[in-house]
């Protein structure tokens, strides 16, 4: 299987979820990310020792960015076509394989992969190993 280019280290700036103002005091309230838009919010002013809020500067390294644990970046595959696009970039892409495509069509899209040695993140998603019989 190919492997991808050596690049820099993935590093995140940080890996804690940003969560909402409060959340935790009202359970109606879920911890997704919501920006505080009141008057006196001590964190939409910013106040010392109040939660982070989102911004630029969490933002990856250029190099890094996109890049999946794996070390590739990621490229939707719908047919056998597409995988010639990925040919001559094999060793930075690895295709990822819609979830409309059927069984059929995966298993042909899988076999090619294996001959033009592009790389599937989900090459077995959907596909059944079927036991001699």
């Amino acid at each position: 299987m190919v492997k991808p280019t050596v690049s820099k280290a993935i590093v995140k700036k940080r890996t804690k979820r940003f969560t909402r103002h409060r959340y935790e005091l009202f359970p109606q309230l879920s911890s997704s990310w919501r920006k505080p838009r009141g008057e006196d919010s001590p964190v939409r002013r910013r106040y010392k020792g109040q939660k982070a809020m989102p911004n630029k500067g969490y933002g990856s390294d250029r190099a890094t960015k996109y890049i999946t644990p794996s070390g590739f970046r990621s490229f939707p595959i719908n047919n056998v076509e597409d995988l010639y696009m990925l040919v001559m970039q094999n060793r930075k892409y690895a295709g990822v394989i819609s979830h409309t495509v059927g069984a059929r069509k995966r298993k042909a899209i899988a076999r090619k992969a294996m001959e033009l040695d592009v790389r599937l993140a989900n090459g077995n998603a959907k596909l059944r190993k079927i036991a001699n019989q």
